[in-house]
């Protein structure tokens, strides 16, 4: 089979503990542009906070951003899946109610309400400044894709499970974490129906590739989808069971260039 787009999962795939990517992994999907197939990202980050590693790349297709709810390049979307504003009000009452901390994400912006240890995290790593505003309204104001829930002990866990519950039949969550940040759980929350899986079928359909000549790498559990509908699915080394289990192959961990090794098994 010869496959025309790679899609990459980045925290866990691409970019391991130490927050870059490899040599290895960098030179091999420069290769595999040069051999004319296409490399698209596929992560829960939102899309501004992928413009550094798009830049190093220097990719320049489309992406798939928030875990499945906007497939973008920028300049134009292919396929977005907002929150309902209704839901989004609803959160937001929920959440200063129990004193939940909640992030909320446009296309191009990320919104809180007030700074924390996540806010940092968010700005040292993933390369985005937070906007600090009250969120009365917003959902009159911003179209918003994505909300997020970040937690660190046992308490802010639970209350992640309480927002879980009130909203489990109208938003979807998937919870994926960075090898930089071990002990932080990084919960996505999306529209109903949002999935990287889907988002892939939007993007693959627009570049007229059909899904068995797609091929994908991941390691979250928020890849599933993602893996289940290509022609090649890859789970990394580092991925738990229930990812290799969806896979067509095993590849290396992050750390040791598992990219540039299963790239270099079927691309290259």
């Amino acid at each position: 089979m010869k496959y025309r787009l790679l899609v990459v999962d980045i925290d866990g795939t691409l970019i391991g503990k130490n927050g870059n990517i490899s040599d290895e992994d960098r030179e091999a999907l420069s290769e595999v542009r040069r051999a004319g197939i296409g490399v698209s990202l596929s992560t829960g980050r939102a899309a501004q906070g992928c413009l550094p590693v798009i830049e190093r790349l220097a990719l320049d297709g489309y992406h798939i951003f928030f875990d499945g709810a906007l497939v973008s390049n920028f300049s134009e979307e292919v396929y977005a899946e907002p929150i309902d504003s209704g839901v989004v009000r609803e959160a937001i009452e929920f959440t200063r109610q129990n004193d939940i901390y909640l992030e909320l994400y446009s296309a191009s912006r990320f919104f809180v309400e007030r700074e924390n240890w996540a806010t940092e995290i968010h700005r040292e790593f993933f390369n985005l400044e937070p906007v600090v505003v009250d969120f009365s309204g917003i959902w009159e104001r911003e179209r918003i894709i994505k909300g997020g829930l970040v937690t660190a002990s046992p308490e802010e866990a639970a209350k992640t499970e309480k927002f879980r519950l009130q909203f489990k039949r109208s938003l979807h969550f998937s919870m994926a974490r960075s090898p930089a940040y071990p002990g932080v759980d990084f919960t996505n929350v999306v529209n109903l129906g949002v999935s990287k899986g889907k988002a892939l079928a939007a993007l693959a359909s627009h570049l007229k590739i059909p899904m068995a000549e797609v091929m994908a790498i991941g390691d979250g559990t928020n890849d599933i989808p993602l893996l289940s509908s290509v022609g090649l699915a890859v789970a990394m080394g580092n991925a738990p069971d229930e990812v290799k289990a969806v896979a067509h192959y095993i590849t290396l961990d992050v750390d040791h260039s598992g990219l540039a090794a299963a790239v270099n098994e079927f691309l290259l």
